[in-house]
C-alpha cells in the first residue's frame, strides 16, 4: 500500500504534565508517579520495564504517590508492578480520580491507603479470558468470556428445572478448553488479590475475605466499587482533597490529548494507526507507547488485519525547557 497522505499524529504534552506532575509534588510536599491507560490501552508486562526505568535510581523513599487510571489488563503485570514499587518505598498510597478498574484495582490493593475523589471507583476483578479458542463476534475478533458468566448460566440452567446435561449445549458455543483456562484463571485472579494485598495487610484471613469479594460478589465485573463500598469491604480508603483531586483531572486531562485518536484513511479498506496508549511518568522522565501500524481489511475473513507494525515505546527525559525523545528498548 503507498500513499503520500500525510500520518496524523498525537502531540507529545511532556512539558505541560511536568508542569502538573511538579505541582501536585509541591503542592502536597510528595514523590508521585503517574500510571495512565487511555480506553484502549491496559496493563500489560511490558509496563514493569518502563516502571523500573523510572524508578530503579531512587532509592528508597518513605512513602510514594501512584496516581491510577486504567480500566486493567494483565493482573501479574499488577503483581509486579506492585512488587517494584515495594521495593522502593516504606509506604505506597495510591490516587484515584476516576476509572481503577480490574487489574487496575488489583494494583491499588497493594497500597497502605486508597486515596479516592467523588468520581473515582475500583471494580470486581473476577475472571475474564479471550482464549485462541474462544467464540468470535459479526467482525470475526475473538470474544472475552467471564467466568462469572458460565456459572450464571449454569445456575439459572438448574434453577429452570432441567435435568439434562447442560454442557453438550454449551460447548456448541464455547470450547472445552475454554471452560478449563477460565477456571484455573478464576484461581489465579483471587490468588493475585491475596499476594498483592500481604504486602501491607497481616491479617491472612482479611486479605482472604476481601480477595474472594472482589472476584465472586458483584452481579458485574464492570461494577462500580465506590468510597463506601470499598470502605466497607475491609480497604483503606481516604477521601482525596479536592485540591489534588482538581490537578488530576487536569493531568488527566492532558494525557486524554495525548492519546487521542490518531487514524489516518487511506481508503475505505485501509488505514493507519498511530494513537498512543499507555503512560508512565515521573518527574523528569515520561515513557508511553504508541501504536505505528497499517491496517487492512480482508473481505474474505470479514476483519482488519495489521501491516508494517512499527508500534514501540518512547521515553521522553529531561526538563520542561529542554527534553529528548527517544525508542525506549525493552529488557
Amino acid at each position: 500500500m503507498t500513499t503520500k497522505k500525510k500520518i496524523i499524529k498525537p502531540p507529545v504534552l511532556f512539558a505541560e504534565t511536568q508542569k502538573l506532575i511538579k505541582k501536585i509534588q509541591v503542592s502536597g510536599k510528595i514523590k508521585i508517579l503517574v500510571y495512565w491507560n487511555s480506553v484502549r490501552g491496559a496493563v500489560c508486562q511490558n509496563d514493569v520495564n518502563s516502571v523500573y526505568e523510572i524508578i530503579k535510581d531512587w532509592g528508597i523513599q518513605d512513602q510514594i504517590y501512584l496516581f491510577i487510571k486504567s480500566a486493567g489488563g494483565d493482573g501479574k503485570a499488577s503483581l509486579r508492578i506492585i512488587n517494584l514499587l515495594r521495593e522502593h518505598t516504606q509506604r505506597l498510597i495510591v490516587f484515584i480520580s476516576e476509572e481503577c478498574s480490574s487489574a487496575a484495582t488489583i494494583m491499588a490493593l497493594g497500597a497502605d491507603e486508597i486515596h479516592m475523589g467523588p468520581l473515582a471507583f475500583l471494580s470486581a476483578v473476577d475472571t475474564s479470558l479471550t482464549h485462541d479458542l474462544s467464540p468470535v463476534d459479526k467482525d470475526n475478533d475473538l470474544v472475552s468470556v467471564s467466568q462469572d458468566e458460565l456459572t450464571r448460566v449454569l445456575k439459572l440452567w438448574k434453577e429452570a428445572g432441567k435435568e439434562e446435561n447442560p454442557y453438550p449445549d454449551l460447548y456448541a458455543h464455547i470450547h472445552p478448553l475454554v471452560f478449563g483456562a477460565l477456571d484455573r484463571a478464576s484461581s489465579l485472579s483471587i490468588k493475585l488479590c491475596t499476594d498483592v494485598l500481604s504486602y501491607h495487610m497481616k491479617d491472612k484471613r482479611k486479605a482472604a475475605m476481601i480477595s474472594k469479594k472482589l472476584n465472586s460478589d458483584y452481579p458485574s465485573h464492570s461494577y462500580p466499587i465506590l468510597s463506601k463500598e470499598a470502605k466497607e469491604i475491609g480497604l483503606n480508603i481516604k477521601l482525596l482533597d479536592k485540591r489534588t483531586n482538581d490537578m488530576l483531572f487536569e493531568l488527566n486531562s492532558l494525557y486524554s490529548r495525548m492519546a487521542q485518536k490518531a487514524l489516518t484513511d487511506f481508503d475505505e479498506d485501509n488505514y493507519h494507526d498511530n494513537e498512543i496508549r499507555n503512560i508512565i511518568e515521573a518527574e523528569g522522565i515520561q515513557i508511553y507507547y504508541q501504536v505505528d501500524k497499517d491496517w487492512h481489511y480482508r473481505n474474505d475473513e470479514r476483519r482488519y488485519i495489521p501491516l508494517n507494525d512499527n508500534s514501540s515505546w518512547y521515553k521522553v527525559k529531561g526538563t520542561m525547557q529542554n527534553f529528548q525523545t527517544e525508542v525506549f528498548q525493552l529488557r
